[in-house]
């Protein structure tokens, strides 16, 4: 599978932001798909995931509450819904695409095979 993730750009604090994964080469609904981010001189950290096939979801804690995670099977697409977006959310946005993870898992990298290339998301204070 393929993975191609848009959406990002500069908002201002408090603004929002919708992300798109987009899933070409296969059925996105068997994969568990995750976001992660990298800041500027971080390391990249789990963001959100949705187990495949419309199951759970998780979110670290720093976006609970902010940000939503959600599938349109139609369109092959994951959205990440970003309310209330915070400076401290700028970074590179990335997904990421699994079909053999398990839940335990869902927030380890390692675990993911497949990569999208990126979406940069600055927030101004």
């Amino acid at each position: 599978v393929q993975l191609q993730a848009s959406g990002g750009g500069l908002v201002q604090a408090g603004g929002s932001l919708r992300l798109a994964c987009v899933a070409s080469g296969d059925t996105f609904n068997t994969y568990t798909v995750g976001w992660f981010r990298q800041a500027s001189g971080k390391s990249r950290e789990f963001v959100a995931t949705s187990f495949r096939r419309g199951g759970t979801t998780d979110y670290a804690d720093s976006v609970k509450g902010r940000f939503t995670i959600s599938r349109d099977s139609a369109k092959n697409t994951v959205y990440l819904q970003m309310n209330g977006l915070k400076p401290e959310d700028t970074a590179i946005y990335y997904c990421a695409a699994s079909r053999t993870l398990i839940l335990s898992s869902r927030r380890a990298q390692s675990q993911y095979n497949y990569w999208g290339q990126g979406t940069l998301v600055t927030v101004s204070s």
